[in-house]
């Protein structure tokens, strides 16, 4: 197997690992963060493994993507490293308030408690500056690379290229409270990113880069 072959295929893997922690990871999350009758720790314990497996995944897609990539564009490379790297820091961050939150509310805590509420904030706020914007940072830095370099069918990258200024309109609208993060509108601007990297992950497992792609790079 070419060493491209072997690089495509575990950033592939890694690219649909992150759907498969991330999405049960969240609904884990949702009776501790809603703030009902105190939740069972193990729940919050489960999705917390998940989400540190998701940043691990996160950073390794960029790793193992940035041999290839930077045949196209150095700058490419490293911008996806680095915006990959900082989206990992923001899910630890989350993870770090909802074991904390977890924590307090074991402890009896209320779910008004200013603590408690300070860290709902406070994980809303790492969601949405991490999984909820960086992935159109992540787009910018790869979808062109991919796209100018053939490496993949092109409707891949148009996909991503597409969603870019919908999900960072989505993440500017939310900040300044036009609709919540979890609203239809904001998940309609998201769908494109998602079909991204789904696309993109699934593509990169099954069939790998384009030799010829590859072959014109060296």
């Amino acid at each position: 197997m070419p060493d491209h072959r072997r690089l495509s295929l575990a950033a592939g893997v890694l690219y649909l690992l992150t759907f498969v922690t991330s999405i049960p990871a969240a609904a884990l999350y949702v009776p501790l963060l809603a703030g009902g009758a105190h939740p069972d720790p193990s729940p919050t314990a489960t999705g917390a493994v998940l989400e540190i497996v998701l940043a691990v995944s996160c950073i390794g897609t960029a790793v193992v993507l940035a041999p290839v990539v930077r045949r196209v564009s150095e700058v490419a490379a490293l911008g996806f490293v680095a915006a990959r790297t900082t989206e990992a820091a923001l899910i630890l961050v989350g993870v770090a308030t909802v074991l904390t939150l977890s924590a307090l509310r074991v402890a009896g805590a209320a779910a008004d408690d200013p603590s408690a509420e300070l860290l709902v904030e406070a994980h809303r706020w790492a969601f949405l500056l991490g999984p909820g914007l960086i992935p159109a940072i992540n787009a910018l830095c790869l979808a062109p690379a991919l796209y100018r370099g053939r490496l993949v069918p092109r409707a891949i990258p148009i996909v991503g290229m597409i969603g870019i200024p919908l999900l960072l309109a989505s993440a500017t609208a939310t900040v300044f409270g036009v609709f919540e993060q979890t609203s239809p509108l904001a998940a309609a601007a998201a769908a494109p990113i998602a079909l991204w990297e789904l696309s993109l992950g699934l593509w990169l497992t099954f069939a790998g880069f384009r030799n010829t792609a590859v072959d014109a790079l060296v």
